[in-house]
């Protein structure tokens, strides 16, 4: 199954040449968790923060289905101090 990934603000670090937030397709088996993606992305899962399948944050335990689009976002810093 084709699954999109986004990966944000430093993960784009997993993807180099990349631009963060640019969306790549993976071919993945059917049934994979988002949990197995990041781990096949090699993305340490004490950096991931939050997680978006088709625009809804989810767990790591979430299955994914053809076609879904993943976001991927560590902790970001940032505002007025």
């Amino acid at each position: 199954m084709k699954i999109r990934v986004k990966l944000f603000a430093t993960f784009n670090r997993f993807r180099p040449g990349e631009l963060a937030g640019k969306p790549f397709e993976m071919e993945e088996p059917d049934g994979i968790s988002l949990k197995e993606l990041i781990n096949r992305l090699n993305i340490p899962q004490e950096e991931v923060k939050v997680c978006f399948v088709n625009g809804r944050a989810q767990d790591l335990e979430v299955i994914l289905f053809d076609g879904d689009e993943v976001g991927i976002f560590p902790p970001i810093g940032g505002g007025l101090s």
